[in-house]
C-alpha cells in the first residue's frame, strides 16, 4: 500500500537576503523555551551551539526588537529566554501555519492529489 500523497508548505518570512523566520526557526525558540539556554535547545534539535547562535543571531536582527535575550553567567538568570516580542513573533507564525495548512486541505488539494502519483516514473515514455 503506497501513502497518500502530501503537500508540503513551508512559510519562510524574509528580511532583506535573511530567512527571519521559517519552521526551523520557529522550532529553535520552542526548544529555547523548552530547555532555557541556546546551547541545550541545539542539543535537543540536534545541531551545534554556533549554528543555533547563528540563527538567533539572524533572528535578533531581522526583528524591531530581540526575539531571544541571552544572559551569560552561572546565575539563575543566565540562559536564554523568548522576549515577549519572541512569543508574539512564534505565536503569529504558528497561527499562521495552522490557517495555511487547514486552507491545504479541501477540494483543491483532492484534485491535485487524484492526479499525482506514488512514485515518479523511470522515464517520461513510460
Amino acid at each position: 500500500m503506497t501513502a497518500p500523497p502530501r503537500l508540503k508548505i513551508k512559510i519562510q518570512i524574509h528580511c532583506g537576503g535573511e530567512i527571519a523566520m521559517g519552521p526551523g526557526k520557529a522550532d529553535l525558540l520552542d526548544a529555547i523555551r523548552q530547555h532555557g539556554s541556546i546551547s541545550a535547545a541545539g542539543r535537543a534539535m540536534t545541531m551545534s551551539y554556533r549554528r543555533a547562535w547563528l540563527l538567533v543571531d539572524v533572528m535578533n536582527r531581522c526583528w524591531d526588537g530581540p526575539l531571544v535575550h541571552t544572559a551569560p553567567g552561572r546565575s539563575s538568570n543566565s540562559g536564554a529566554r523568548l522576549t515577549d516580542l519572541g512569543e508574539s513573533v512564534l505565536a503569529h507564525y504558528r497561527a499562521l501555519q495552522d490557517g495555511i495548512s487547514a486552507a491545504s486541505r479541501g477540494p483543491d488539494y483532492d484534485a491535485l492529489a487524484a492526479r499525482l502519483l506514488a512514485d515518479p516514473r523511470a522515464s517520461q515514455k513510460d
